[in-house]
């Protein structure tokens, strides 16, 4: 059981190193050709790496993609918004601002979506503790500003 929490934490930490790398990439390359340009370019290059990947075996169901709820397939839609806010706001605020107000956002929604269970989430009810947390994000926030 360790262990795997020990992966799942792991895991996630290298997303966030992804976020903290590409974020920049994302704002760089914005600056030379463009916010909404950069983001399909980006995401181009996702779906490529994506298919290599699924070349080298994956046990899913790829084809069963028409099945999913239409909703779902916004998700594609919401990662050029976030590609292109990061392109758009990084030259803007810098890396550090940029980001960190995302992950504010994020938390915000996120809290909301676990606390009414939607999009499929476990219900996590928000509580005085979790609350307490976007709290310390936002003075975090106001600091990074600083």
């Amino acid at each position: 059981m360790l262990r795997n929490i020990v992966l799942v934490i792991a895991i996630a930490f290298a997303g966030g190193i992804a976020v903290g790398v590409q974020a920049p990439l994302s704002g760089a390359m914005g600056q030379r050709i463009g916010a909404l340009e950069s983001a399909f370019i980006i995401h181009l290059g996702g779906a490529i790496f994506a298919g290599i990947l699924l070349l080298f075996g994956r046990n899913g169901q790829l084809g069963a993609w028409q099945t999913v709820p239409w909703y779902m397939l916004c998700a594609g839609a919401l990662g050029i918004i976030v590609v292109g806010s990061m392109t758009f706001t990084i030259p803007r605020l810098g890396a550090a601002l940029a980001v960190t107000l995302l992950v504010l956002a994020q938390m915000v929604v996120s809290l909301t979506l676990d606390h009414f269970g939607w999009l499929g989430v476990a219900v996590r009810p928000v509580d005085l503790l979790r609350l307490s947390g976007v709290v310390v994000l936002v003075f975090g926030a106001w600091l990074i500003a600083q």
